[in-house]
């Protein structure tokens, strides 16, 4: 009996969800560009390079805040970047300890080989060393990102014509390759499956150059590229569902970020089901 009793303090002790500091380490789809989201309470979060971003980071501590869950959230960002750039121009300010960081590669992970892990793989190894020397614990995560719709509808990329999933799951398979490669990288966000599943389920429109359809929501923002608020959201939702495994659900109609940025209660209740549902499956 006291065996198993000192086991389960272990694991409660080791859970993220325990945990108080987290970093998020990212470009632009990381601090919300293009949307209100990039400037949603930025006092809220402790930017690292001090350019006053409050982006998805700040929408996690929101959720945190309403969950009664005490989280300290900074984030080092650069747009248009991938981890390399990170490991090799930001170690000042990532070289803390930290409990749980997120690590959210480029839209394409490698801008010159696009969906290949290789580049990717090599920086996020570099980065958890540099973490996990600080805290041998921490708990870090690769962030998979979503479908662009400007390289799937228009030509001249690898994804060109192809089904608007496709490269979230391409994107969700390299990051799978790239933890297997990088040791300390616990485990993968499915932001990009979220996407897929809000397109899937008939909530979200699968084709922002056409319009979007009555009854549904854009996750794309108007350069096809980045996300609306609606996109921002699903992505802050889905990685503050996997890392402290609350149920995102419970947020519910009233969630006080949905109602700053404008979204519907009823938009945000789809959202936080899509999301647990993916975090969900997931697991």
């Amino acid at each position: 009996m006291l065996r198993t009793v000192l086991t389960l303090c272990l694991i409660l002790t080791a859970s993220p969800a325990a945990a108080r500091d987290i970093l998020f380490v990212g470009n632009s789809f990381t601090f919300g560009a293009g949307s209100p989201v990039e400037r949603y309470r930025p006092d809220s979060v402790t930017d690292l390079n001090g350019e006053g971003i409050g982006g998805v980071p700040a929408l996690f501590r929101s959720f945190a805040e309403q969950a009664g869950l005490e989280w300290q959230v900074s984030l080092e960002t650069s747009p248009g970047k991938d981890l390399a750039y990170h490991a090799a121009n930001k170690r000042a300010q990532i070289d803390r300890r930290w409990d749980v960081v997120l690590l959210q590669g480029y839209s394409t992970l490698d801008a010159q080989r696009p969906g290949d892990p290789t580049r990717h793989a090599a920086a996020a190894a570099r980065l958890a060393a540099l973490i996990r020397a600080r805290n041998p614990r921490a708990d870090v995560r690769l962030v998979s990102t979503w479908s662009r719709a400007d390289l799937t509808y228009r030509p001249g990329s690898p994804w060109s014509g192809k089904p608007i999933a496709t490269m979230a799951e391409d994107l969700a398979r390299a990051n799978r390759t790239a933890k297997r490669q990088a040791p300390g990288v616990r485990r993968v966000v499915p932001v990009g499956l979220a996407w897929n599943r809000a397109i899937a389920a008939g909530l979200a429109d699968a084709n922002p150059y056409d319009g979007i359809d009555p009854g549904k929501i854009g996750l794309w923002g108007n350069d096809h590229y980045h996300g609306s608020t609606e996109g921002y959201y699903l992505e802050a939702l889905t990685i503050f569902g996997q890392v402290t495994g609350h149920d995102v659900r419970k947020l519910g109609a009233d969630e006080r970020a949905a109602r700053d940025l404008g979204l519907s209660p009823q938009t945000a209740v789809a959202l936080q089901r899509v999301a647990w549902e993916t975090v969900r499956r997931d697991r």
